[in-house]
């Protein structure tokens, strides 16, 4: 069973950054692809970013050239580095995985393609 613990969330300023992890057990991490998404109250769950198992990665329109996903194996932690953060980037994060043989990385932005969820983490840009 694939565990997934995201943390670096916080309270930051319109124009700060702040870089989330997600670190993930139970599985070889190298055979999962891994995407974040958020959610702000009252609107629907949100693609950020999604990278396969060759480091192709997607980003949602709202955030490409303000997020960077990447991931270090070593660690078995996928980060997504925040940058510019603004008010409208305010929401609860979260890292999720899918087994990467039956993923498409064109696709990464689709809740549907993912089977393991962590428990998120905050954002707050005020």
């Amino acid at each position: 069973h694939v565990q997934l613990v995201e943390s670096g969330g916080g309270s930051v300023q319109p124009g700060g950054s702040l870089r989330l992890s997600c670190g993930a057990s139970g599985h070889t991490y190298s055979s999962y692809c891994m995407g974040w998404f958020r959610q702000a109250p009252g609107k629907e769950r949100e693609g950020v970013a999604a990278m396969d198992s060759d480091s192709v990665i997607t980003y949602g329109d709202s955030v490409k050239g303000q997020f960077t996903i990447s991931k270090d194996h070593a660690k078995n932690t996928l980060y997504l580095q925040m940058t510019n953060l603004k008010p409208e980037d305010s929401a609860m994060y979260y890292c999720a995985a899918a087994p990467c043989a039956v993923y498409q990385v064109q696709d990464g932005l689709a809740d549907s393609q993912y089977n393991y969820w962590g428990q998120g983490t905050q954002v707050t840009v005020s």
